[in-house]
């Protein structure tokens, strides 16, 4: 008979997006992994980038954690699985602390997991123990563990920070705001942790720094009720899938593997960058990804091109999310201006953008079912192509964005989360 779980545990957040929750959730997981624990740290709301870098950090896998594309039931699970085996649970907040809805403080209530909020002190003194406070005692019911201080000066400023606290809050510590802690960005978010060769002398030159500032304790246990069990059918028994995987496609939910393996699905492998075929296989999944960091080389890789296209020929299944589709437009141009034409299978064009084209949940009805899922791009796409939905934000953000079908190929710039709809998901890929 399953029972509850207790696993220490506290969800990191912050005012505002930029304050280095990342930063900071990496270098408190690294910290206790060092001293021989057991972490295991969830990102909250969709996000590829943050967990690349945390599961460094932590030496696990890094899942998403959300009441409205993962839904509380399926966050539930995964919380009360990571009890089973962790020493700590770390969860990154997304944007700032009350932000959107559901929020980082929505999903701290839900499961009762303390918020141990990130605070930027770049120029600040005492007024850091008011905005604390202010994060603290907001909403009275939210559970508060206490606080962190990012980009500290001098070991005086993190002494000024820390004794602006007042009404009892925690101080957790202070990261400085040294550059070779800092984890670098570009215009997705973080640099992909396989991109930074120096990512864990970082990690650890940043969990040193923050040992050094305060005593390194773990938080009060969380427990963590027994979720619903709930079996997953072989829906995709004796299915080969493709999926493409390298530095130029490498945005896939962990959850979404998973799933087509529970389902009874084998994945094999490919990168259309370094390899000149795809694998043997009865269907294609093309995540996303930066495919214009690299569109040259993909335009440059004729037999991928063609392998790509002889799989649609087929009429086999093929699935394209936001890189993947634009992998598979006539042409991509970058920022620079640099034009590469590619697979050509999607009528149309897409060119880089300076800045933000498109930031949103989104829920799709497609033919097979509903899925949830976000899209977050810098591309404009040109099509003459008509689509066959739109995606819908439940927070009314930017972005209804288009799927567009051609036989077995679907394409969109959603980046679907496939636990949302499992039959759905099989019917994509299902020959």
């Amino acid at each position: 008979m399953r029972t509850s779980r207790h696993c220490p545990a506290v969800l990191i957040a912050a005012p505002a997006s930029g304050q280095g929750k990342t930063t900071v959730t990496a270098a408190l997981a690294r910290l206790h992994r060092n001293q021989g624990r057991s972490v295991r740290v969830f990102k909250c709301g969709p996000d590829f980038l943050d967990p690349m870098i945390l599961e460094r950090a932590s030496g696990a896998p890094v899942y998403q954690l959300d009441l409205w594309m993962v839904g509380a039931d399926e966050s539930r699970r995964l919380l009360w699985e990571a009890a089973g085996e962790a020493d700590l649970i770390l969860i990154e907040g997304v944007m700032g602390l009350f932000d959107g809805t559901p929020s980082s403080a929505d999903l701290a209530r839900h499961f009762g997991v303390p918020v141990l909020a990130v605070i930027d002190g770049t120029a600040m003194a005492q007024t850091f123990g008011a905005l604390a406070l202010g994060l603290a005692r907001y909403q009275p019911d939210l559970p508060f563990a206490g606080v962190l201080a990012n980009r500290v000066g001098t070991v005086r400023h993190a002494q000024l920070l820390e004794g602006s606290l007042t009404e009892g809050l925690r101080w957790y510590g202070a990261l400085s705001r040294d550059t070779g802690i800092e984890l670098p960005s570009r215009h997705l978010g973080l640099v992909q942790a396989s991109e930074l060769t120096d990512l864990d002398a970082r990690l650890d030159a940043a969990a040193a720094a923050l040992g050094s500032t305060c005593e390194v304790s773990l938080p009060p246990p969380v427990e963590f009720s027994v979720p619903e069990e709930a079996p997953t059918e072989p829906l995709l028994n004796g299915v080969r899938i493709a999926v493409a995987h390298d530095e130029a496609f490498a945005f896939i939910y962990g959850a979404n593997l998973d799933l087509l393996r529970a389902m009874g699905a084998e994945l094999a492998f490919f990168s259309p960058i370094h390899d000149t075929r795809i694998p043997p296989a009865d269907s294609l999944y093309l995540p996303g990804g930066y495919p214009e960091l690299h569109h040259v080389t993909l335009g440059q890789n004729l037999p991928m091109l063609a392998a790509i296209r002889a799989h649609y020929a087929a009429g086999k299944p093929l699935l394209a999310e936001c890189g993947g589709m634009l992998y598979l437009l006539d042409a991509l141009t970058d920022v620079d201006g640099q034009r590469a034409e590619l697979v050509g299978l999607l009528t149309g064009e897409a060119v880089m953008q300076k800045r933000l084209a498109a930031l949103a949940l989104q829920t799709v009805e497609l033919p097979e079912g509903v899925l949830r899922g976000h899209t977050y791009h810098h591309s404009l796409t040109s099509t003459q192509l008509q689509p066959i939905a739109r995606g819908v934000s439940p927070n009314g953000g930017r972005g209804a964005e288009a799927v567009y079908r051609d036989g077995r190929m679907t394409a969109s710039y959603v980046h679907f989360y496939f636990p949302s709809n499992p039959q759905a998901v099989a019917a994509l890929f299902k020959p």
